[in-house]
Parts: C-alpha cells; sequence; structure tokens
C-alpha cells in the first residue's frame, strides 16, 4: 500500500460536477494506492501514519490537531513507467480488492476519532487542494 500525504489548507473533490468529498480547513489529503498482497496490516500502518504524523503547522498530528483528512483512491502510484510511453498498472490490485481495503483505511481512522471525508471509489474525480507549505509525503506501507 502507498500514500502519498499532502497538507493542505483546504481541498474537495468532485465526481460529475457533485461535490463528494470536501475539507473547509487545514488538515491533510491522502492518495491511498493499494497492491495485490495488502491485507490489514498494511491498513493499520497506514492509518496510524496519517493520524499521528507530526506534518501540520506546529509539528502537530492530525490526532493532536483534531484536524480533517479527505482520502482518495487512486491506483495510478502503482503506475510503472520504466519501459516505454504508456504506464503499466500491473502492481495495482484490482478493485474488487482495493476498494474494502481503501474503506478499511477510512474506517480505521475514524475508530481513532479523525474526521474523514472521501472520494468515490472508481469514479472520474476531480480532486482540488490547496497544498500548504508545500508538504507532500510518501508512506510505504
Amino acid at each position: 500500500m502507498r500514500a502519498v500525504l499532502q497538507r493542505v489548507t483546504r481541498a474537495q473533490v468532485r465526481v460529475a460536477g457533485e461535490v463528494v468529498g470536501a475539507l473547509d480547513r487545514p488538515g491533510l489529503v491522502v492518495l491511498v494506492g493499494v497492491a495485490p498482497g495488502d491485507g490489514t496490516e498494511q491498513v493499520e500502518l497506514v492509518a496510524r501514519k496519517v493520524a499521528e504524523l507530526r506534518v501540520l503547522r506546529g509539528e502537530v498530528s492530525v490526532l493532536d490537531a483534531g484536524a480533517p483528512v479527505l482520502l482518495v483512491s487512486q491506483f495510478t502510484l502503482y503506475g510503472d513507467t520504466r519501459k516505454g510511453r504508456r504506464p503499466s498498472w500491473n502492481g495495482a490490485a484490482p478493485g474488487a480488492v482495493a476498494e474494502p481495503l481503501v474503506e478499511a483505511v477510512a474506517e480505521a481512522l475514524r475508530a481513532r476519532g479523525v474526521e474523514v471525508a472521501t472520494g468515490r471509489f472508481g469514479a472520474d474525480m476531480e480532486v482540488e487542494l490547496v497544498n500548504d507549505g508545500p508538504v507532500t509525503l510518501l508512506i510505504e506501507a
């Protein structure tokens, strides 16, 4: 599992022009990609890191600040661009495997008391955000 964390001042996700998830105050946008073989261990590691990394202003975590998270599935995090001009998506788990694991990350964050908004799995999404800093980190689980 890979997760890209971006510290933001605000963010939103639209599907077909409709806002399906949004942050109206500072927090994190988390893009999550799932690989074949990922499971509960990766879900828990990503959720813990997202909740506890001290990356918000003042070196506080999402939990410390009571900050929200916008979680968006993104299989393209496993795109392989080493050969040719067209990425290969073979490193990404199929939707039937990935969707419940992305939802499990959201639920694991909520269980820790984090406010979580989400995109819509498998949809053509428009993600709009204002990166704060900019701060962008990669978590590999």
